[in-house]
């Protein structure tokens, strides 16, 4: 596997098989766990396609497993950042960790990806944030 992030909150390394594979750590850790596969969930179930797939998930460990959505974004204008996260929110979902860093690229079809919901929000009918989410670390 290839080490992607190891830092206080969670380990992210990649398999052979191109799947990513993230455990939650730190502060926090089962609260964050749950709500990123709440949300991932709801996202698939939406049919949002520029977020990860979950595939696997266990509570014992604080493990999951996602598809992989392309290499990480260097550089990405602030406008375009800004447009990108916004079109979660027809989703239901504010991601609330709008940074570059949670930005990737699908070569396979040209397509910007936002990943690492662990802090996003669900959003009822009229935008506003439902409970059980997000989480304050």
């Amino acid at each position: 596997m290839h080490e992607i992030k190891d830092t206080p909150r969670a380990v992210v390394r990649i398999g052979y098989d191109g799947l990513v594979h993230k455990i939650f750590r730190g502060n926090q850790a089962k609260e964050r766990f749950d709500n990123e596969c709440r949300i991932l969930l709801h996202l698939e179930k939406a049919g949002c396609n520029f977020v990860p797939r979950l595939l696997d998930s266990d509570p014992e460990t604080l493990k999951i497993t996602t598809t992989n959505c392309g290499a990480m974004v260097q550089h990405l204008g602030e406008q375009r950042m800004k447009e990108l996260y916004a079109e979660l929110e027809p989703f239901g979902v504010r991601h609330d960790d709008p940074f570059l860093r949670n930005v990737t690229y699908r070569a396979t079809d040209g397509r910007f990806c936002l990943i690492d919901f662990e802090f996003a929000t669900l959003l009822d009918e009229n935008g506003l944030p439902l409970p059980g989410s997000p989480v304050n670390v």
